[in-house]
């Protein structure tokens, strides 16, 4: 079985291309290169010429076919613009999600099909289980580093393709793997950041990509009171504290953003708490949609604990999410994803915070 892994020049696609090369798959390696100087300035952390030449002697020393495949044009489309537009729409980005459902398990598998391959696998740290006719994903084995909540998108077609060999360790045995296989990437530290905005603030990178940071307007007190003026409604996020500018007897939070007025409302930290919110664009992973109550776990964000929470279906692919207790920050455009212990039922994008 010829599988396509692919390759960002890491530790962890390294390991799996090794660890499905050593069990005697077919293995092609591929780097996508998304991010460069047609971008404006720079390489991303994921496409600079260091990071080819590490997968590029990864699969050397594995002895695969090794490709470096243009998707910078889908990757501006799809990824870059929906980033700077939401920014400049007062809404918290995911990024990374859309680039794995619309870059990664999507343009990729075209291409991989295109080269007679009928898998691909990644680096990510998550697990796939078959279930019957439908596919479950599942967060990976070391919890430290799962990455399942930016892969809820994937669906059923994607994820019958779809190989995550690392997902069933831990990111101590991933680099143990690579020292034993020999891999010159063993001990290369990993990135945190946004692959597109290395060396800048995201605040820079909008305002240099579309000239302004969204609407001006006036911030505004939770009472509607006028505090002062902003150049723009996208140099501001929700639940922020730093930078705003304004004497008060306490410490003000960005409670909400209003793009079609422009203001920005700040508030003491306890206006920051949501009792649930409204999701769109929902994906329903082990099950067709769900047409009742649906009692689980929900992440608002990637590093947020999880929370308790009754998830109701509505038409249209949208949901409410009522919280077990109140949280906080809870910031539209960025992704809830809804668990059932370590199974991914599904998850959509925050439409709409409610106190």
């Amino acid at each position: 079985m010829r599988t396509v892994v692919a390759m960002s020049g890491g530790v962890d696609s390294s390991v799996a291309a090794a660890l499905l090369h050593e069990s005697g798959r077919e293995v092609v390696g591929i780097s996508l290169h998304v991010h460069g100087l047609a971008h404006g300035g720079g390489y991303g952390r994921c496409c600079s010429p260091d990071d080819f030449r590490d997968a590029r002697r990864v699969a050397g020393r594995l002895e695969i076919p090794y490709y470096v495949l243009d998707e910078e044009e889908t990757f501006r489309r799809r990824v870059v613009e929906r980033f700077v537009d939401e920014y400049r729409r007062g809404r918290t980005p995911s990024p990374c999600v859309l680039c794995n459902s619309e870059v990664k398990f999507g343009g990729l598998l075209e291409r991989a099909r295109a080269l007679g391959a009928e898998r691909i696998a990644t680096g990510h740290y998550a697990r796939i289980e078959r279930e019957g006719p439908r596919f479950r994903l599942l967060r990976g084995k070391d919890r430290s580093k799962d990455q399942s909540y930016f892969l809820f998108g994937l669906d059923q077609e994607q994820l019958a393709c779809a190989e995550f060999p690392v997902g069933e360790l831990t990111k101590d045995e991933v680099r143990a793997a690579a020292r034993r296989l020999d891999l010159p990437v063993w001990d290369k530290p990993e990135s945190q950041e946004i692959c597109f905005v290395e060396g800048t603030s995201y605040r820079a990178f909008v305002r240099d990509r579309s000239g302004d940071l969204g609407p001006p307007g006036d911030v505004v007190s939770v009472g509607g009171e006028r505090l002062a003026a902003h150049d723009g409604i996208g140099a501001f996020t929700v639940g922020q504290r730093r930078g705003l500018g304004i004497p008060a007897s306490e410490p003000l939070y960005v409670i909400g953003l209003e793009a079609a007025t422009g203001r920005v409302v700040v508030g003491p930290e306890e206006h920051l708490l949501s009792r649930s919110c409204t999701v769109s664009s929902v994906n329903w992973i082990p099950v067709e949609p769900r047409q009742g109550p649906v009692e689980c776990e929900v992440k608002i964000r990637s590093r947020h604990e999880g929370a308790r929470a009754r998830v109701l279906p509505h038409g249209g692919g949208s949901a409410l999410v009522e919280f077990a207790s109140p949280q906080r920050a809870v910031a539209p455009g960025q992704a809830a994803v809804f668990y059932d212990g370590d199974a991914v039922l599904g998850g959509g994008w925050i439409a709409e915070a409610r106190s």
